[in-house]
């Protein structure tokens, strides 16, 4: 299928596009977490009755997408995420991730002669305060890193502060529900091993300090033990601090918040003067008690037990509208889907409950916040429970019904719409939730389907990263990370004679989007179609 002459439209940049108005709306519909693996125990997907996607699987164009490692621009054998996954389906090309672009700067030594880490550091120590370090302490490589936390740890000794303390965020998500003693431990050792004058002062599952969706009271938790030294548990130290949150039933997602003493029996907290590293370096997560962190006297999220002035830092970007500084960013990304559809005079349409809102937004956009003119967005809140595995639902009827409903009476040329149910409650580790979720998001897609056909639309079915289809580890407990498996592609109502080709990344999903919608790929773009024929 070639791209199709017509009217030409400039772009911001001053360049112009040819196109012909598209036919009918492209639909590029993200089953998030929805990977491809061999059936057998803990493969939710394949034990799903999912009627809907069997049938197009079988009878439409279709083919797997590398949605892992370098094929996403990260390190090799590194699972994929949603927010990896967005980039790279916005983008149209091979986008280079936060974590190998932190671990770049480490190994060519600017990371340590980077003068908004070395100011904070230097201000410390000039006035002989703490130097608080927050954020994920895994492997997993989503959010943080720990080889990130440990130069943090060496640029504060090399700079001389007297006083580190290691605020350590559990993970239990991205990496094994019970992997947090390990990854504590190393941070010790790491300790002890560059002689730094550096403690773990406190242990809180992600579950109370990451949240993303406005449940402030878990904020606000996390906030006291931080800020304030206030927390339902103490423990002499991190080891024994995972251990009573094992014997309380507490996985390390959920570690409730507990203080680590000192020798002589105190707690940490900050005051006026302390400096604050968060070195999470992806944002989403990390904003809420950013936010709480450095907002001003008319921030009222919560009744912030202390409100310090501190020396801040993160290490990447996390608000374009929140005024602090940040040590890195990943260059820029220029000429996105959605700038392009934007720039040939289209309009099109983003929709996604809370979970998910984000990356088929400010993700999707090359983490640009504003929508561009003529894209439409909506979020359907996601329900408020503890847990997705408590209703793996979701909100999918009622994002399905939106989507629906926008489609009857708009004539956008592009949407994207994101299912969030099998990541989400992939993450829980319940195996018969986790294949509810899929049946969910199966029957959504029928719905969907009908409502495109009517339209005389066509779809690209797809995932941003596998989950759901590895719920087990390979000792027969729950797996709850995401997985390097690849991902399925679908292409439903086709243009006569296409197929679809092997050997495609998620960074060829736009170029095929564009070529669908009869507009130019950009030279940036350097991405493949993968529409053959």
């Amino acid at each position: 299928m070639g791209r199709r002459g017509g009217v030409t439209a400039p772009t911001p940049g001053g360049d112009r596009v040819t196109r012909t108005p598209p036919i009918r709306p492209v639909v590029l519909c993200v089953l998030d977490g929805f990977g491809l693996a061999p059936a057998g125990p803990g493969n939710a997907v394949a034990a799903a009755r999912t009627p809907v996607f069997d049938a197009l699987w079988r009878g439409s164009p279709h083919a797997t997408l590398a949605a892992s490692g370098p094929s996403v621009g990260l390190p090799e054998g590194q699972m994929g995420n949603s927010e990896v996954g967005h980039l790279n389906l916005g983008a149209g090309r091979v986008v280079m991730q936060s974590l190998s672009f932190v671990q770049r700067t480490i190994d060519d030594g600017s990371f340590f002669e980077n003068e908004v880490l070395t100011s904070v550091c230097d201000a410390v120590r000039q006035g002989d305060r703490t130097l608080h370090l927050v954020g994920l302490v895994s492997r997993g490589g989503v959010h943080a890193d720990l080889p990130h936390l440990f130069a943090l740890i060496d640029l504060a000794n090399r700079r001389g502060v007297g006083r580190v303390h290691v605020h350590a965020l559990t993970d239990g998500r991205d990496t094994p529900p019970d992997s947090a003693r390990r990854y504590l431990g190393e941070v010790v050792e790491h300790i002890a091993r560059s002689d730094a004058p550096a403690r773990i002062a406190s242990v809180i599952g992600r579950y109370w300090a990451m949240d993303r969706d406005a449940r402030w009271e878990r904020t606000e938790r996390a906030f006291d033990a931080i800020v304030c030294g206030d927390a339902p548990h103490r423990a002499a130290s991190a080891d024994e601090a995972i251990a009573a949150a094992y014997a309380r039933g507490e996985t390390d997602e959920f570690i409730a918040p507990t203080l680590i003493t000192a020798a002589d029996g105190s707690a940490a907290g900050m005051v006026d003067g302390d400096g604050v590293i968060a070195f999470n370096f992806r944002a989403d997560r990390a904003r809420q008690l950013t936010h709480a962190l450095l907002g001003d006297a008319s921030w009222n999220a919560f009744d912030r037990c202390r409100t310090p002035r501190l020396h801040f830092a993160s290490l990447m970007r996390y608000d374009r509208t929140l005024d602090a500084p940040f040590a890195l960013e990943v260059p820029e990304l220029h000429r996105p889907l959605g700038e392009v559809i934007a720039a040939a005079g289209l309009t099109q349409y983003r929709t996604a409950e809370t979970e998910k809102y984000p990356h088929v937004t400010y993700f999707f956009n090359a983490t640009v916040e504003s929508p561009y003119p003529g894209e439409v967005r909506h979020m359907v809140p996601s329900p408020r429970v503890a847990t997705y595995d408590l209703q793996p639902e979701m909100s999918a009827e009622a994002l399905t019904d939106a989507t629906i409903a926008r489609l009857e009476r708009h004539e956008d040329a592009f949407v994207l719409i994101n299912y969030a149910n099998p990541d989400m409650v992939g993450h829980t580790g319940v195996f018969a939730a986790a294949v509810r979720a899929c049946e969910t998001v199966d029957t959504a897609l029928g719905r969907l389907v009908e409502a495109t056909r009517a339209k005389g639309g066509c779809l690209l079915v797809l995932a941003d990263h596998g989950n759901a289809e590895m719920m087990l580890d390979g000792a027969g407990g729950p797996h709850t990370a995401h997985t390097t498996n690849p991902v399925p592609c679908v292409l439903v109502d086709e243009p006569t004679g296409v197929t679809l080709r092997t050997g495609g990344v998620l960074g060829d999903v736009a170029p095929t989007v564009l070529e669908l919608l009869g507009l130019d790929v950009p030279d940036v773009m350097t991405g493949r179609s993968l529409l053959v024929g």
